[in-house]
């Protein structure tokens, strides 16, 4: 016989709460940085197409526009997309199980 500790439903909820916390802030600060980047080549193209002055040493003149619309964009849907597959996994592995 083997002792194995019961599992509480509330302990694996929270253990599920805690995973979901830690991936969603890493997928909201991942998710910025990539599309603030990706904003910073839209700006390139459009200051390319546009004509617009350059600045020296920058890449356009109002990245920080570009690269913040995209901060924000990035931070909000890659948690999103991230957390509901997550959340799918999880639903259909209580499914499957019983």
């Amino acid at each position: 016989m083997t002792d194995q500790p019961s599992r509480d439903p509330d302990d694996a909820n929270e253990h599920r709460t805690a995973q979901f916390i830690g991936i969603g802030c890493l997928m909201t600060v991942l998710g910025g940085l990539s599309m603030a980047m990706a904003g910073v080549l839209l700006s390139t193209a459009v200051a390319f197409f546009t004509k617009a002055p350059r600045c020296d040493g920058l890449p356009t003149c109002n990245w920080h526009v570009y690269a913040g619309a995209g901060f924000v964009f990035g931070a909000v849907t890659l948690p999103m997309l991230v957390l509901n597959r997550l959340r799918l996994s999880a639903q259909d592995a209580k499914n499957n199980r019983g």
